[in-house]
């Protein structure tokens, strides 16, 4: 049996038991023989995965549900064939059922041409859809389900205690997921989004990527105004709301005044 490395009681998050890093972060939330995943990555990961889980002990029969964080490659591209060893349900947020359940590889950016991936995306059924306030039970946890949308339209975060498995919402460097307009991102929704997490008392986010960190709530507020910055600059295209450069340019031709003037 390999000894178990929690990062908190309950918690064991993969690419720390493993000693390396495998992909996107994967949340083992456990209690007893009870347990539950929160994304799993990609497909080339679930076997090295299911492994470690396997040689922890736990019995794979026992896992009560694979959750989709939200619908991206990186964190759901392994979702069917891990549903397939475990026969585990899949839970995600309702907009996140039709690019699961289609396969979509542009909302999911299994496919951006213009950056050479091209990855499969193969379609999953989600058992149960999940929305903000639902509390899902893991024999004695509790992970109370808020929707953070704004990274994507489906982006959900977890709270359990003073833990919050924070998604792609921000990372330990300020970074937050990345912004992009195909990909259903919204700048005023990830505003609120952010302004929730740092409004609220838990002590740890848990991210998608990158290490575990202490809420800062002076990062948060720095991020938080950098993207009140992005809702009037073109820097993320059509995600911003408006653009008040056109509306001087729309001035100074009805002016007529040259770039001199």
């Amino acid at each position: 049996m390999l000894e178990r490395r929690p990062v908190f009681p309950g918690v064991i998050e993969m690419n720390h038991q493993a000693g390396w890093r495998i992909g996107c972060n994967v949340y083992l939330v456990y209690d007893e023989r009870d347990w539950s995943l929160i994304d799993i990555g990609y497909e080339e990961s679930v076997d090295e995965i299911v492994e470690l889980i396997r040689q922890m002990d736990f019995p794979l029969s026992q896992c009560r549900a694979i959750i989709a964080t939200h619908a991206d490659v990186d964190h759901i591209q392994g979702l069917a064939k891990l549903k397939a060893i475990l026969k585990a349900p899949v839970l995600a947020h309702p907009l996140a059922v039709a690019p699961l359940e289609q396969g979509d590889r542009i909302k999911t950016f299994a496919e951006i041409a213009a950056q050479g991936v091209h990855l499969p995306m193969p379609p999953v059924k989600v058992d149960r859809t999940i929305v903000d306030g639902e509390i899902l039970e893991i024999g004695s946890h509790r992970l109370e389900v808020w929707h953070t949308p704004g990274h994507t339209d489906s982006q959900l975060a977890f709270r359990m205690g003073d833990l919050f498995f924070s998604g792609d919402n921000i990372y330990r460097d300020g970074s937050v997921g990345a912004i992009d307009a195909h990909h259903g991102s919204n700048i005023p929704d990830f505003i609120a989004s952010l302004q929730r997490i740092a409004a609220s008392d838990v002590e740890w986010l848990l991210p998608s990527h990158g290490p575990i960190f202490r809420k800062d709530d002076d990062l948060l507020a720095a991020t938080i105004s950098r993207l009140q910055g992005y809702l009037t600059l073109a820097d993320f295209g059509t995600c911003a709301p408006r653009w008040p450069l056109i509306e001087e340019w729309d001035r100074e031709l009805a002016e007529g005044r040259l770039p001199a003037g």
